[in-house]
């Protein structure tokens, strides 16, 4: 089974990767929030001290969070997933985000090297305990089908939805 690590274990977060514990994966969640990480790991997710520590060795990372502003801050921020996680890493961002946050953490992954796929969900705090959301997987046709084999505990449905655009050169190169 691989190891797996979680960001984010909130109302969707904390069942997500409930589930994934349930089939066998190594799970390591972290969460600022102490109550949800305590939850977690009654559920059978390995509690982690640090985004660094849940990210170290694992074969592919989920973050589920609240708003845009809290993905770029956990992937791209000093202590973020970009600066700990090793580049063969997998990348799957299930957060329902605005779509320039979205594609601005599919380029910073790739201009860091990593594979990445943008995977929000739907079906509510209740598919999500029961293993039964639907996800919509964007990215690179490799990573998507790389990120199904993971995401399969979680859901009833995957639907790829194609490659994101192509990264835009930073400003610099624009003349």
């Amino acid at each position: 089974m691989a190891v797996i690590g979680w960001i984010g274990l909130g109302n969707m977060g904390g069942s997500m990767s409930a589930n994934l514990a349930k089939a066998g994966h190594d799970v390591r969640g972290f969460d600022l929030n102490p109550a949800a990480v305590a939850a977690a790991e009654a559920a059978g997710v390995k509690p982690a001290g640090s985004i660094a520590d849940a990210v170290n060795g694992a074969d592919v990372v989920f973050t589920m969070l609240p708003k845009g502003q809290h993905a770029k801050a956990v992937y791209l921020g000093t202590d973020g997933v970009l600066a700990h996680a090793d580049t063969r890493t997998l990348l799957v961002d299930s957060s329902t985000i605005d779509i320039a946050a979205a594609q601005e953490l599919h380029d910073a992954a790739a201009a860091a090297g990593f594979r990445f796929v943008d995977a929000p969900v739907s079906g509510g705090m209740s598919g999500a305990k029961a293993g039964t959301l639907t996800f919509m997987v964007g990215g690179e046709g490799g990573a998507v089908a790389d990120a199904t084999t993971y995401i399969g505990p979680m859901a009833k449905n995957i639907i790829p939805t194609g490659r994101p655009p192509p990264a835009r050169p930073p400003r610099s190169a624009i003349t």
